[in-house]
């Protein structure tokens, strides 16, 4: 079976590792995988680089299909994910199950982590967006601190440089020696969908295909959600 080259967001990585790994032993196939936020890969293939297979955000999938980027009819939405709130393993878990307790809970905290939305992180961008709509986005610039792009939120929590990291809930659980809050409250939440595609072009469209289909595998669906991703 031939060899694969895989872009895809972080979004999936909890959950993803662990698929590719199995996917190259049962096929004797070898992927090459490179991980990042979806508009940072959708960007490089903009650019000209090129993959076999994208896991990218839905959004970042369908802007690709306009594109004539993506192999008609390969298009496969995988799951979604809601953006979440962590803290370091046994720390307290603060109140954030409305608006106003999230507000003065982000408010008091000495120290968050979110990805800068300069990287293009749905997560990101969306909080930034958050805390400018509850009116507290001058109130936490000081004390707001960015994981290097493509990277997790959740490591600064055990640096010790951040008290509460924000990021989608599979990002904050690929991080060992951490413990979920909770869910952004109410309709604060935003859940972000990410789709597989085979990339037009591609050499390798039937070990794509057979990609895709184990990440459609009622095995995959259940290994999504144990990482926080709700299975489409």
């Amino acid at each position: 079976m031939a060899d694969l080259t895989v872009y895809s967001s972080i979004g999936v990585r909890s959950a993803a590792e662990e698929l590719f790994r199995k996917f190259e032993k049962q096929n004797g196939a070898s992927l090459a995988v490179t991980w990042g936020t979806a508009p940072m890969l959708v960007a490089r293939i903009e650019a000209g680089e090129r993959a076999d297979v994208l896991i990218l955000s839905r959004a970042g999938i369908d802007g690709l299909i306009k594109q004539g980027k993506i192999l008609s009819g390969s298009d496969v939405t995988l799951a979604g994910s809601g953006v979440a709130i962590a803290v370091k393993a046994g720390a307290p878990k603060p109140d954030i199950s409305t608006p106003d307790a999230l507000k003065q809970t982000l408010l008091k905290a000495k120290s968050i982590a979110y990805s800068e939305p300069s990287a293009g992180g749905a997560s990101g961008v969306y909080f930034a967006k958050l805390l400018e709509r509850m009116g507290i986005a001058e109130q936490m610039k000081s004390k707001t601190r960015y994981p290097p792009a493509g990277g997790f939120s959740a490591e600064l929590l055990l640096t010790g440089a951040a008290e509460l990291a924000v990021q989608q809930k599979p990002e904050l659980l690929h991080v060992s020696g951490v413990d979920i809050v909770g869910f952004l409250p109410g309709d604060l939440n935003m859940v972000t969908e990410f789709a597989v595609g085979i990339m037009a072009g591609s050499k390798n469209v039937e070990t794509g295909k057979a990609l895709i289909g184990d990440l459609c595998s009622p095995e995959a669906a259940a290994l999504f959600r144990s990482k926080g991703l709700d299975p489409r």
